[in-house]
């Protein structure tokens, strides 16, 4: 009994206790800080697991940190080493994480408030110099353009053929029952969309706002790559940050893609009103009339393929910006095909009008008609071989249309020209017999 230091046992439970009341004044004052400072932030605010929020589950992290600095000293204060060392070596792995993951969450904190002020200040701006307003207003008139070229072309005729007083005027119809001559509105009265702010299809993305989410994506990106680096934990921040980089270097390949791609359906929408006004002003909506066929429909046909092989060109290129090999050659594929029908089409269109000027030159009557269709076949075949499409299909057709065709003269000879062909027979009989005569007669 009298080895044992009653004095100095004492002195170290009264100071151990002591360490006890002041790690729970410090554990309560750093829980209730950490709350009310993290609770202003107001992602921290949503609610964790049951019901307290992020500020205050964080708060019970650093209320534990404090606590688990007071068990430290009092087991140090007594020489427990074998129960001290691994608490030591989990406090020193906490307390050195610590400072990185402070400097990380307030890196991706300041990097989300800054992102949230650029987007504002930047859609802000952008809506300041009405730029939604203007690109709504300029594919709303490349729109309106094409559609009303069509509306004055069928309404009246003079305007196809370039008459400049119906260049300004409104697509004019005639009431089937009264006979009066009205005007058809354009616009919004028309139905239309309407001008000014806010116009645009209901619902679409502005551009304002589209880039300032694509800047506020951008920023985000970047600081959290930041943060992970700060973090140094290799097995989480190197394959985060490999993959943040690989969308940060994807960005502007997608945004290129997208501009390039943007400006191939503007091209081809300009284009394509171009065309359009073109051909219904040289006046080949009524020349393909003539031969039967829908003008109207016919010119828009065409301009909706230019423009569509306008897109696909574009589209391509953006492909490749991409480095989508697959994608490519599989818009390649279509572009090739889509050229080769587009020009078979055009030999059989070819051959539809010469069949026609022919049959017009000849005249009318059977022969003309045969010349006709069988110029349209011949040109049908071409276009079709040319195509791609079943070439041994359409050998074999043609083939057995001429075949059949000579067999058909054949047996139409053999079977109505008998007796012509009698006739000329006894015509070549007589013509024998008085030269036999005629050589028995002399001496």
């Amino acid at each position: 009994m009298n080895n044992f230091d009653w004095s100095g046992i004492a002195v170290k439970a009264g100071a151990a206790i002591v360490i006890l009341i002041i790690t729970w004044i410090l554990a309560r004052v750093v829980k209730s800080l950490l709350s009310k400072l993290l609770g202003r932030v107001k992602v921290l605010q949503r609610s964790g697991g049951g019901n307290h929020s992020l500020a205050e589950s964080l708060g019970n992290v650093g209320s534990l940190i404090v606590w688990l600095l007071g068990l430290t000293a009092i087991l140090n204060l007594f020489e427990l080493t074998q129960v001290l060392g691994p608490i030591q070596s989990l406090l020193a792995g906490v307390l050195g994480a610590l400072p990185r993951v402070l400097g990380a969450a307030v890196i991706f904190i300041v990097g989300v408030m800054l992102a949230r002020v650029v987007r504002e200040l930047v859609t802000a701006a952008l809506r300041g110099t009405r730029v939604d307003e203007r690109l709504q207003s300029l594919s709303r008139r490349a729109t309106q353009g094409s559609t009303q070229q069509g509306q004055y072309a069928q309404g009246d005729p003079q305007y196809a053929q370039g008459d400049p007083q119906y260049a300004q005027q409104d697509p004019a119809t005639v009431d089937p029952e009264t006979g009066a001559t009205r005007r058809m509105p354009s616009g919004p009265a028309a139905g239309g969309p309407a001008g000014g702010p806010g116009g645009g299809p209901a619902g679409g993305m502005q551009i304002s706002n589209l880039v300032g989410q694509i800047l506020y994506a951008l920023i985000i990106v970047v600081m959290s790559i930041a943060a992970l680096q700060v973090l140094a934990i290799q097995a989480i921040s190197e394959p985060a940050t490999q993959m943040l980089s690989t969308i940060l270097d994807a960005i502007p390949l997608i945004l290129g893609a997208g501009i390039l791609l943007a400006i191939g359906v503007i091209i081809a929408r300009f284009i394509g009103g171009l065309l359009d006004s073109m051909m219904r002003g040289f006046g080949l909506e009524r020349t393909i009339g003539q031969l039967g066929i829908d003008g109207a429909n016919a010119v828009t046909v065409i301009t909706r393929i230019v423009q569509v092989a306008i897109v696909l060109f574009f589209g391509i290129a953006a492909t490749r910006m991409l480095n989508f090999p697959q994608i490519t050659e599989m818009l390649n594929a279509i572009l090739a095909l889509g050229g080769r029908v587009l020009f078979g089409g055009v030999v059989i269109a070819a051959g539809i009008f010469l069949a026609g000027l022919l049959a017009r030159t000849i005249g009318g009557g059977l022969v003309a008609q045969i010349v006709r269709w069988a110029t349209i076949v011949l040109f049908a075949a071409m276009g079709l071989k040319y195509m791609g499409l079943a070439d041994s299909i359409v050998n074999l057709a043609f083939g057995a249309l001429v075949v059949g065709g000579a067999a058909a003269a054949a047996l139409a000879y053999g079977l109505g020209g008998r007796d012509a062909a009698a006739r000329q027979l006894n015509k070549l009989e007589r013509k024998v017999d008085d030269a036999v005569q005629e050589e028995r007669r002399l001496p």
